[in-house]
């Protein structure tokens, strides 16, 4: 509601000063976007179709409440409502584990099976669970060990720019720790919320598990040229992937399961979810064309640029901070920003490299929360919505201040 009614409040504005088209451009906004949602959707049957297939293989074979079983002692601690041993702490590892490598193509679905399964347990089916809004927190925070996709832009934009020896993946580190303390801000925050205490040993355990696989991650990727690295991280990430399918299928022969039934089934469950996202997604991508084309992104980037100076602080960041507000409306968007960013600065300016640790540390939240939310009918959000944007706001400031450690 507030980025409709702001948008139209300021598309009166702008028709009274004499801009007779600005309807026109929000009538064929929304239009354009509520296409883009059902497109989006009807991309999303495919792959759900394959991947809750997969996952049914996996439940089905027991591989699923394996993994769920490695992680017990932390996700106890994080997911105290979620009973023992079941199937939904097993999809939310593999949710983590896809969207650590990098695989959007394969977090969404698996994403929103584990969603199903904590509707199963939600004893409130219309209010979001607080194991919900912890596991949809942390997805928005989305820890990203390497950004393949940032580099391999920056890698074309520096051809085009003519730059030479250019490594387009130093900014691996810096992106790494930004979306490590988004992480931690949202998981800080919810667990203060929910009254959970992470000075335990399994959470400082994980902490001190992933400053050293950070450690060696970049002692073993530094010295790499970028084309190297981002073919490196892909084939690991791909392999990682089709091993895991293997092993589902290979388990479930093995214990006798009907693997093409098995896979059928799952197939089955997400042709119904990926069609049931349609009306939610519509509707939040609706209300951000709203605000996009009337131009207010426009009128919070100038009022910060302006507040920034009257500070007497450097603005050397605000041409960047629009891929960040972005970021938490629109994935296409924000990389079409920082593109411009990129073009507009250079691919090798402060600008240019804050845009991309930016784009890697952040996450769509309202995306997110629209198409998860959505795929089981949650309509009161309760606090989800505010702690995503907690983790973005910090992930947001972080990023300037480790962009500014490296490269001011």
């Amino acid at each position: 509601m507030g980025f409709i009614l702001i948008g139209f409040a300021a598309a009166v504005g702008q028709a009274l000063q004499g801009d007779l088209e600005v309807f026109g451009r929000v009538l064929s906004g929304l239009f354009d976007t509520a296409k883009t949602g059902f497109d989006i959707a009807l991309g999303l049957v495919g792959i759900m179709s394959l991947w809750l297939g997969i996952m049914k293989i996996g439940e089905r074979g027991g591989l699923i409440a394996v993994f769920g079983r490695l992680v017990a002692p932390f996700f106890r601690r994080i997911f105290p409502d979620i009973p023992p041993g079941h199937p939904a702490g097993g999809s939310i590892v593999m949710n983590f584990s896809a969207n650590l490598l990098g695989l959007d193509n394969a977090a969404t679905p698996l994403g929103l099976k584990a969603m199903r399964e904590l509707q199963e347990i939600n004893p409130r089916q219309d209010v979001a669970s607080n194991p919900m809004i912890m596991f949809l927190v942390l997805n928005t925070a989305g820890i990203t060990l390497i950004p393949t996709s940032v580099i391999a832009i920056r890698q074309s934009l520096a051809i085009q720019q003519g730059l030479t020896n250019f490594n387009a993946a130093d900014i691996f580190l810096p992106t790494l720790l930004g979306t490590f303390v988004s992480f931690c801000a949202g998981l800080v925050a919810v667990a203060w919320w929910q009254r959970i205490n992470l000075f335990c040993r399994p959470v400082l355990g994980f902490f001190a598990g992933f400053a050293a696989l950070t450690a060696g991650l970049y002692l073993w990727l530094r010295g790499m040229p970028p084309e190297q690295m981002a073919h490196t991280i892909g084939f690991l990430g791909s392999a990682v992937i089709v091993s895991l399918i293997a092993l589902f299928v290979g388990v479930a022969a093995w214990r006798r399961i009907d693997v093409y039934e098995s896979f059928v089934d799952g197939a089955k469950e997400g042709f119904g979810v990926a069609i049931q996202i349609v009306p939610y997604l519509i509707a939040m991508l609706v209300a951000i064309s709203v605000f996009r084309t009337t131009g207010c992104m426009d009128y919070l980037i100038g009022g910060i640029r302006a507040g920034v100076l009257a500070l007497g602080l450097d603005d050397a960041f605000v041409p960047a901070l629009p891929v960040g507000l972005m970021k938490t409306l629109s994935g296409s968007g924000a990389r079409g920003l920082m593109v411009d960013v990129m073009t507009t600065y250079g691919v090798d300016s402060f600008q240019g490299r804050l845009a991309a640790i930016i784009q890697g540390s952040t996450e769509t939240t309202f995306y997110v929360l629209a198409v998860y939310f959505g795929s089981v009918n949650i309509t009161r959000t309760r606090y989800a919505l505010a702690g995503g944007l907690i983790a973005d706001a910090v992930g947001l400031v972080a990023a300037i201040f480790i962009a500014y450690a490296f490269y001011g």
